[in-house]
């Protein structure tokens, strides 16, 4: 098995001392593990302050060209975690979610948490790949 540590030219850099993405060629199929997400521009400036929509779909972008860079798209995506910092944004969030991964769901956890490591954050997504 090998592993690779990748942070694409073509989404934000990391936001910390993490890599976007493990990369882990399993012989047949490829791993790919990535970092949580929010909603961060090229700059590192948060986007959508306040709304849960401009986040979400913020943070859809910086996964889809994550998954993209890998060679790999959202029906790839084989388990997604979210974090949430109200969980009566849920519905908005789920509208968004439902716009990128289409086909049979994949396995997901979603959970409530106090605070995000960025003010003004209103959730963060993980999610894992199978190519």
């Amino acid at each position: 098995m090998t592993t690779i540590f990748d942070n694409p030219a073509t989404v934000p850099a990391p936001a910390g001392a993490y890599s976007q993405v493990a990369r882990l060629d399993l012989g047949a199929r490829t791993l790919l593990v990535l970092s949580g997400q929010i909603a961060l521009d090229d700059e590192g400036n948060l986007v959508g302050k306040g709304g849960m929509a401009a986040q979400s779909e913020r943070i859809f972008a910086i996964i889809g060209g994550i998954l993209d860079a890998h060679g790999a798209t959202f029906a790839d995506v084989v388990n997604i975690r979210t974090f949430l910092t109200d969980m009566s944004l849920l519905r908005e969030y789920g509208a968004v979610r439902r716009k990128y991964l289409t086909g049979t769901p994949p396995t997901s956890t979603t959970v409530e948490v106090s605070r995000l490591f960025r003010p003004g954050a209103l959730l963060e997504v993980e999610v894992i790949a199978a190519v």
